[in-house]
Formats: C-alpha cells, structure tokens, sequence
C-alpha cells in the first residue's frame, strides 16, 4: 500500500483490512482509529518503516485486548452471582408461602383418609394412577374421581390466599 495515508481509498483499505483481522468485529473504525493514535504516539521516539502493517497488526492486538478484557470481567461477574445469590425470596414471600402451605395442610386433614391417602400418593410420591389402583384394589377410574375431589376442594379451601 504505497498510497498516501491522506486519500480515502488508503483508508478503505485499512479498514477493510483490520475488519478481516479482528474477524469482522463491528467496531474495526474504531480500532483503527485507536491504532493511528497509538501509532502516532510511537512515532514521536521511533521510526515507522510500513505504517499500514504497523496499523493493521496493532488495531489487532488491541481487538485482543479488548476480548480479554470482556471475558475477564464476565467471568468475573459470573463468579460474583455464584457468591451472591439475588434469587432469594424476600422474607414476607416466605411467610406468605408457609401461611399458604399452612392452609393447605388444613385443608388436606379435612379430606376423607383414602381420598387423602391417594392424593398424597399421586401428588407427592409421583405414583400413576394405575399404580394407586393396584395398591388400594380400585379402578382407575375411582382414583380419578379422589384425586379430581380432592383437587376441587383444595382449590376451594385455598382460594383467596
């Protein structure tokens, strides 16, 4: 590139050619702006034999930079939401959570035993239905109708809460 570092397609040039250095970054005009600063900087105690190259290849390395620098402080963020949780639900959320699970403990000891019983079965045991019917000598269609009475009636007991 023997042009003119005035002309514009000199700079077209460059631009084009630190866009296929940095992989396509989006923001290699800025890169080669940082790069021109810089290498005028170094100009002032040093001679530059091949300003494009010299361009170029430190328009790069500061687009490495500016990678490791992302990845530093993401990784770091990362480390400080694996030390702090925000997930945590706040105290009145607790409450009203087991105020709930109160009610409904109250609402299940007001269910028939078998009714209950197989409930309890189907929702926290994860057993099928089929399953619940072997066990009590039912037929699946009588599990049905307990746990669609007993989920009616929970439903009831815990509205509005």
């Amino acid at each position: 590139m023997a042009e003119a570092p005035n002309e514009r397609a000199y700079w077209g040039k460059l631009l084009k050619l630190v866009a296929r250095h940095t992989r396509g970054r989006g923001d290699a005009e800025d890169l080669l702006h940082s790069a021109y600063i810089r290498m005028e900087q170094y100009r002032s105690s040093h001679v530059v034999e091949n300003p494009s190259a010299f361009l170029v290849r430190t328009a790069a390395n500061i687009a490495v930079d500016i990678h490791r620098h992302e990845t530093f402080w993401a990784s770091r963020d990362q480390q400080r939401e694996g030390q702090h949780p925000d997930d945590a639900p706040l105290q009145d959320e607790v409450m009203a959570a087991r105020a709930r699970l109160s009610r409904v403990k109250k609402g299940l000891a007001k269910l028939p035993t078998r009714t209950r019983e197989i409930f309890l079965m189907h929702r926290l045991r994860g057993l099928k239905y089929r399953e619940i019917a072997a066990h009590f000598g039912i037929s699946q269609s009588a599990v049905e109708k307990h746990i669609a009475k007993a989920t009616l009636f929970l439903t009831d007991w815990t509205r509005d809460w």
